[in-house]
């Protein structure tokens, strides 16, 4: 299977996500609605993409015919083994190395994302997030590399110190944003160093 662009990705994710609520498939001009253009013709585009690539099929001339191809149900059944590197704060900084401990299983399904060389994951010490639905015991999955986004969850080394929080954005200078009121904002004095941007929540059953 070739790999998609950000773009298809998003497409695929929100066709595999009605398919897999029951719901009919997407037509082309419900899915430009999805993303705000102003033209069915870049749905279509997208979708024939997304069939060339191997990813859907679909019966020619039916309406609503959209389906995983299975080599893409295949995909979503594989199990990755994802590293966990330790810990990561969720309350105040702490300057502990951070070592791979553990590899989990995961599958697309169980986390919604297909990993890469740069997913890994960290489990969660501390209650500074939850107002962000992240407890103490989680386990989060992140990806390295992308700029965080104001508003997203990053693990991050913040004057030499890790911690996950809230990346906010305040006058063109950043800062880390705890979801707790009992835990401040974390203003860097020195410097800002973004380790990984949320992608995922694994919570053991039972925990």
């Amino acid at each position: 299977m070739n790999e998609l662009t950000q773009i298809q990705r998003r497409v695929f994710e929100f066709v595999r996500d009605k398919l897999a609520s029951g719901d009919p498939a997407p037509t082309p001009r419900e899915i430009a609605a999805k993303f705000g253009w102003s033209s069915k013709r870049a749905a279509e585009c997208h979708i024939e993409a997304l069939i060339r690539k191997g990813w859907l099929t679909s019966e020619p001339g039916k309406a609503r015919s959209l389906r995983l191809a299975d080599s893409a149900q295949s995909v979503r059944r594989a199990v990755f083994e994802l590293p966990v590197f330790g810990t990561i704060p969720a309350g105040f900084g702490s300057e502990r190395e951070q070592e791979a401990d553990e590899c989990i299983p995961v599958t697309i399904d169980s986390i919604g994302l297909k990993p890469t060389r740069n997913t890994f994951a960290l489990r969660v010490n501390g209650d500074s997030m939850v107002g962000r639905h992240i407890c103490d015991g989680d386990i989060v999955v992140l990806e390295h590399g992308p700029d965080p986004r104001p508003g997203q969850i990053v693990a991050a080394l913040i004057d030499r110190k890790s911690t996950l929080k809230t990346f906010v954005m305040k006058n063109g200078k950043p800062f880390l944003k705890a979801e707790n009121p009992r835990y401040p904002n974390l203003i860097p004095s020195e410097e800002l160093m973004i380790q990984g941007v949320f992608r995922a929540l694994i919570r053991r059953d039972g925990e």
